[in-house]
C-alpha cells in the first residue's frame, strides 16, 4: 500500500511539472511598450490584457498581477479595462544612470492555469537636465606679468541626460584679455581652456569677470552657466605717491605735546607688502626739528613732541620719505611746512576794592559799591577786556576809565524780597577764542524798619464762659514782621479804654512778648455780655511801627441763678401766697398764679412750673401750668374736700444742672356766699398788676429771643470770617462750643465743631420759641476729652 502512494506522488509531481512547462512555452512571448520620463500620473502606458490575449472578465478571477524588481509603484494595471498606466514619476536618471537603453522589465502572472508573460516598458529620455558645472563660480588668479597666450585649463559641464540631450556647446562672455578655446577629441570629450589675449595691468584692471555659459543639444535648450572670477595679481611696479608734493600747515603755539600736525597720505598702486609704505624723516632734517616733532612709520601721522613757542621758532620745513616693502623697493617723497601762530594765552586779571557793604535797602540809586580794576597781559585784541555782570540784579557797572569801573545801585532795594546778592564781575578778552575771568562779590542787604507788624485778620471774636478763673488765658494774639532782627522784635499791649466805670485793665491783660491774654478775674455774664477791646503790637525798630487787632469777647452764660420768686400779694403769710377760692368753681378754674423770674439768660432762663405731690394724700384737687405758672382746680370742689389746702409749687429752670427755688401756695375753699367782696379798686388794682406781669413776661421773652437771634447772627458773621483762618484758642472752662434751642417740649443743640451742621429738636411744635448763646469754643485737646460729655448732653435733650 505504501509502494502504491509513492507511486501516486511520482506520478502528481510529474503532471505538475508538465503542466508548468505547457505555460511557460505559452507566455514567452513579449510585449515592448514605449513611455518618456516624467509622465504624469495616469498616463496611458499600454492595453496589457488585450495585447497578452486575456479577457477583462477573467483578470480577477485569474488573480492577475504584476511583478517588476526595484519599485513596484511606477506602473500600474487597471483591472477593469485592462489598461497599464504610469502610477508614479518616472526619472529616466535616477532609474538608468548615463545608460543609453532603459527599459523597466515586468512580469505578468496570472492563475487557473498559471501563466507568467515578461513585458518591457522602455523608458525615453527627454531633456529635463541643464548642463552642470562643479561649482557656480570659479576663482582664478593671474599674475599681471604673464605673457601672452597663456593658458588655464577649465572644467567642463555635465548633463544628466543621455544622447543628444548630452551634447554640449560653450561661449564665453566678450573679454578683451581672455578667450575660450576648446579642443574635441571624440564626440563626448572636450579640453577648455582660458587663453590670454592682451597683458594685464593690475593697477587698471584687478579683477576681470567672465561668464562661461554651457548648452545641451536638447530641444529645447537648456544652460548652464559658471562665473570666472579672475584676480589679476601685483607685481611691485609703482613707487609711492603722496597727495601733495608740499603739506602746510598752521600750529597754535600752546598746542599741546602729541597734537596731530598732519596726517600723510600716501598710496602706493601695487597691492600687498608691494603697497605697503613705511615713513620716516629725511637724513637731511635737523636735529632741534626732530626733537619738536615725531613721525608713525606705519601711519604717516605728524604729532608734536614738545612745547612749541614762537617766539623762539616761527616755522619748520621738514622732509619725509615713504618706502614701499616691494624688492625691489621704490620711495616717494614730500614736504611739510609748519607756521605757529601767536596765541590768546594770558587770561584777564580782576581786582576789588574799596567795599562799602553792608547797603541799607533805602540806599539811593547810585550809591557806590566797589570799585573794580582788570587788566590783561596780551596786547591789541587780546588785551582788550570787557567787564559785564550777572543779569537780574539791581546792580551796574559803569566805566571811570580804561579797565576801571565802579559798582552801582541801579534800583531799589526790598531787604524782604531778596536779602543778599551774589554778583559776579565777568571780564573777557577780545581774543579767539575768548578767555574770561570772574570775580565775586556778596552785597549783603541791611534791614531797615519799614514794615509794622501784621496780624493774621483784623479782628477774632472769643467765647469765654463765666465764672471763668482769675488769671485765665482765653485767647493767643500774634502778628508777624517781615523785617530782621530787633525790626522784627514784636511786643503786645492793651489800648487802655474805659468799661463802663471800670478801666479795661481791670479785667483783660496781654503778655508783652507771647501776645497771650488773660482775664483778671472772673466774669459776670448778667453783668458784662460783650468785652471789646484792642490789642496793639509794636516792633523794636526805630521808629517803631505797630498796628491794632480788635478782639470781641463774648461772655456766655452759666446757670448760676436760681429762680425768684416775686413778692406775693396782699394776705400772703411769711412769703407764701394766700387765696380763698369758691367751692362753687368748675374744673379748670384759675385760682392762683405763681411768678417768678431768673437772673440768667436764654436756656437757664427758661422756667418751667410743677406741683410737688403730698406724700400719701389723693390724687391733688389743683394742678400748675408748667409754663405759665396758673394753678387751676381738676375738678368740681365738693364739701369733702378740707377748707385749707397747702400747695408746693417747684420753679426750676432748664440750665445744668437745673435750679429749684419753692413757692407756698395757701388756698381756702369758702363757700359761694362767704366769698369777700373785694372793692372795685382793688379788684381794678389786683387786674393792673395781672396784666402788668403778663406784659413782663413777654416782654422778657421777646427781650431773651432778640438777643439770642443777635448772637446767632454774630456766630454765622463770625464763622464766615474764620472758613479760611486758623482755629483760635480759648481754654477757659471745660466742654465743646454748643448753641442750644429750645421749643416748648424740648431742646436740641448746635455743636460749633470744624464742621457747622445743625440739629432740630422733634416732638409737636409748641408756641414758645427760644434761642441761647453758645458755651465756650474749646481746643483740639480740650475738645476731644469732652467729647463723651457732649453726647450724655444730647442724650438727655432726646
Amino acid at each position: 500500500m505504501v509502494s502504491s502512494m509513492r507511486r501516486d506522488g511520482e506520478v502528481g509531481r510529474l503532471l505538475l511539472s508538465f503542466l508548468f512547462l505547457v505555460a511557460w512555452e505559452a507566455g514567452s512571448c513579449q510585449v515592448h511598450y514605449l513611455v518618456p520620463e516624467e509622465a504624469k500620473h495616469g498616463t496611458f502606458v499600454g492595453r496589457i490584457a488585450q495585447d497578452l490575449g486575456l479577457e477583462l472578465a477573467e483578470l480577477v478571477p485569474r488573480l492577475f498581477r504584476v511583478a517588476s524588481k526595484g519599485r513596484r509603484d511606477l506602473l500600474e494595471v487597471n483591472l477593469q479595462n485592462g489598461i497599464l498606466f504610469v502610477n508614479s514619476r518616472i526619472d529616466r536618471e535616477e532609474l538608468c544612470g548615463q545608460s543609453l537603453e532603459c527599459s523597466i522589465h515586468l512580469e505578468v502572472i496570472v492563475e487557473r492555469p498559471l501563466q507568467v508573460f515578461h513585458v518591457d516598458v522602455e523608458v525615453k529620455d527627454i531633456n529635463d537636465n541643464p548642463p552642470l558645472f562643479p561649482m557656480a563660480v570659479k576663482y582664478i588668479r593671474f599674475h599681471e606679468s604673464r605673457l601672452l597666450d597663456s593658458r588655464f585649463p577649465l572644467e567642463g559641464a555635465s548633463d544628466a541626460d543621455v544622447g543628444v540631450n548630452a551634447l554640449l556647446s560653450y561661449k564665453l562672455s566678450s573679454s578683451e584679455f581672455f578667450f575660450l578655446d576648446i579642443q574635441t577629441s571624440d564626440e563626448l570629450s572636450q579640453s577648455l581652456s582660458l587663453v590670454l589675449r592682451k597683458s594685464l595691468d593690475r593697477e587698471e584692471t584687478a579683477e576681470v569677470n567672465l561668464l562661461l555659459v554651457a548648452t545641451d543639444g536638447g530641444k529645447p535648450e537648456l544652460t548652464g552657466t559658471v562665473q570666472l572670477l579672475i584676480k589679476v595679481l601685483d607685481v611691485n611696479d609703482n613707487e609711492p605717491t603722496f597727495d601733495q608734493a608740499v603739506y602746510k600747515v598752521q600750529l597754535l603755539e600752546n598746542t599741546a605735546n602729541g597734537t596731530l600736525v598732519v596726517k600723510l597720505n600716501s598710496s602706493d598702486a601695487d597691492e600687498g607688502s608691494n603697497s605697503e609704505i613705511v615713513y620716516s624723516f629725511s637724513s637731511d632734517v635737523p636735529s632741534t626739528t626732530k626733537t619738536k616733532f615725531k613721525i608713525n612709520p606705519s601711519t604717516g601721522e605728524i604729532r608734536t613732541n614738545g612745547q612749541l613757542d614762537y617766539e623762539e621758532t616761527k616755522s619748520y620745513e621738514i622732509q619725509v620719505t615713504a618706502y614701499d616693502n616691494g624688492s625691489p623697493s621704490m620711495s616717494g617723497h614730500c614736504k611739510i611746512s609748519v607756521k605757529l601762530v601767536d596765541v590768546n594765552d594770558n587770561m584777564p586779571e580782576v581786582t576789588i576794592t574799596s567795599l562799602s557793604l553792608p547797603i541799607r535797602e533805602d540806599a539811593p540809586l547810585g550809591t557806590v559799591l566797589a570799585l573794580i580794576m582788570v587788566s590783561d597781559r596780551d596786547s591789541g585784541a587780546n588785551g582788550r577786556v570787557i567787564c559785564s555782570l550777572t543779569p537780574h540784579v539791581p546792580f551796574k557797572l559803569v566805566s571811570t576809565f580804561k579797565n576801571y569801573y565802579s559798582l552801582v545801585l541801579d534800583s531799589a532795594l526790598d531787604r524782604e524780597s531778596v536779602s543778599d546778592y551774589a554778583v559776579i564781575v565777568t571780564a573777557r578778552d577780545g581774543g579767539s577764542p575768548s578767555l574770561s575771568a570772574t570775580a565775586s562779590v556778596s552785597v549783603e542787604v541791611a534791614d531797615v524798619n519799614d514794615n509794622a507788624p501784621a496780624f493774621a485778620q483784623p479782628e477774632y471774636t472769643v467765647f469765654v464762659k463765666e465764672n471763668n478763673p482769675p488769671g485765665c488765658h482765653i485767647f493767643t494774639v500774634s502778628a508777624r514782621d517781615a523785617d530782621a532782627q530787633e525790626n522784627a522784635l514784636v511786643s503786645y499791649s492793651l489800648v487802655e479804654r474805659r468799661v463802663g466805670e471800670r478801666a479795661l485793665s481791670s479785667y483783660v491783660s496781654v503778655h508783652a512778648e507771647s501776645g497771650k491774654v488773660y482775664a483778671l478775674q472772673p466774669l459776670d455774664h448778667e453783668e458784662l455780655e460783650l468785652l471789646q477791646f484792642q490789642v496793639s503790637a509794636r516792633d523794636a525798630g526805630v521808629p517803631p511801627l505797630g498796628s491794632n487787632v480788635t478782639l470781641q469777647v463774648f461772655v456766655l452764660d452759666e446757670n448760676d441763678n436760681a429762680p425768684a420768686l416775686l413778692p406775693p400779694g396782699a394776705g400772703g403769710v411769711g412769703g407764701a401766697m394766700s387765696q380763698l377760692v369758691s367751692r362753687s368753681v368748675g374744673a379748670g378754674h384759675v385760682v392762683a398764679k405763681v411768678r417768678a423770674v431768673d437772673a440768667d439768660s436764654g436756656y437757664n432762663a427758661w422756667l418751667s412750673y410743677e406741683l410737688q405731690p403730698s406724700v400719701g394724700s389723693a390724687r391733688s384737687l389743683f394742678r400748675v401750668g408748667l409754663y405759665t405758672g396758673e394753678i387751676s382746680t381738676t375738678r368740681t370742689l365738693d364739701e369733702a374736700d378740707a377748707p385749707r389746702q397747702r400747695l408746693l409749687v417747684l420753679v426750676k429752670d432748664h440750665g445744668e444742672p437745673a435750679l429749684v427755688s419753692t413757692a407756698t401756695v395757701l388756698l381756702s375753699l369758702v363757700d359761694s356766699g362767704q366769698a369777700p367782696k373785694t372793692p372795685s379798686r382793688v379788684s381794678v388794682g389786683a387786674a393792673s398788676v395781672d396784666t402788668a406781669l403778663v406784659d413782663v413776661n413777654v416782654y422778657l421773652i421777646i427781650a431773651i429771643c432778640a438777643v439770642s437771634s443777635l448772637l446767632v447772627l454774630t456766630l454765622l458773621l463770625y464763622t464766615a470770617l474764620r472758613c479760611s483762618a486758623p482755629p483760635t484758642q480759648g481754654v477757659c472752662g471745660p466742654g465743646k462750643p454748643t448753641l442750644v434751642c429750645s421749643s416748648a417740649v424740648g431742646s436740641w443743640s448746635y455743636s460749633q465743631q470744624r464742621r457747622q451742621r445743625v440739629c432740630s429738636g422733634e416732638g409737636p411744635p409748641k408756641t414758645d420759641l427760644m434761642a441761647f448763646s453758645p458755651s465756650l469754643p474749646q481746643g483740639p485737646g480740650l475738645s476731644e476729652e469732652r467729647q463723651p460729655s457732649e453726647s450724655e448732653h444730647l442724650g438727655k435733650m432726646i
